[in-house]
């Protein structure tokens, strides 16, 4: 009963993970499909370039939401069975492939940076915050977000190692944060070549 409720659990993150805010508001307010502009990315970052502030926030905070949610579900359904935390650990990383690799967008979504975070705050809100201030601090310097999301990604391991964090959560951070710098290799690209757009500019 516990490995199928685990493999439901599995099944359900992913379909959150796959669900779109991105995509349905900016069809909603715009008209267009976001994979057809700015970046091409269902995320927030690209949603603030195409619809404007207040849409991006909202789907910053469902996005975050949909990892925090698949994530502490999924330990607390789970808790009985005693391996509750790597079921947690294996929720997180289908949300995040869910995200980046929705169904309902044909394989295609965002780079997963909101809804890692989310993941974070349901683990550890020291983690979560550290690794907020480390994006923080590159995107105040460079006022490149992808620079911010990049080192967050590269960060998230050692911090959970800092933190004290159990070993299925370490695994967390690494597999997770290497798949966000993996999300972002387009970007490190225009980063090589200095062309990746700053805060405020068009992509």
């Amino acid at each position: 009963m516990d490995f199928a409720l685990g493999l439901g659990c599995l099944v359900a993150a992913y379909l959150l993970g796959a669900v779109s805010p991105g995509y349905l508001v900016v069809r909603a307010l715009k008209g267009v499909d976001i994979r057809q502009v700015g970046s091409g990315s269902t995320g927030a970052t690209n949603v603030l370039r195409v619809a404007g502030k207040l849409p991006a926030l909202g789907v910053l905070l469902f996005d975050l939401g949909k990892g925090f949610i698949a994530l502490k579900l999924t330990q607390i359904w789970l808790e009985p069975s005693g391996y509750e935390t790597w079921w947690a650990v294996g929720a997180g990383l289908m949300a995040i492939l869910g995200h980046s690799k929705s169904i309902w967008l044909g394989g295609q979504g965002g780079k997963s940076v909101a809804v890692s975070l989310g993941l974070l705050f349901a683990v550890d809100l020291r983690v979560a915050l550290a690794t907020l201030a480390l994006w923080g601090a590159a995107v105040g310097l460079t006022r490149m977000v992808s620079v911010g999301s990049v080192l967050g990604g590269l960060g998230v391991t050692i911090l959970m190692l800092v933190f004290g964090q159990p070993p299925a959560f370490v695994l967390l951070g690494l597999l997770g944060g290497a798949f966000v710098v993996w999300r972002h290799r387009s970007n490190l690209q225009r980063l090589r070549l200095g062309t990746e757009p700053r805060l405020g500019e068009k992509s």
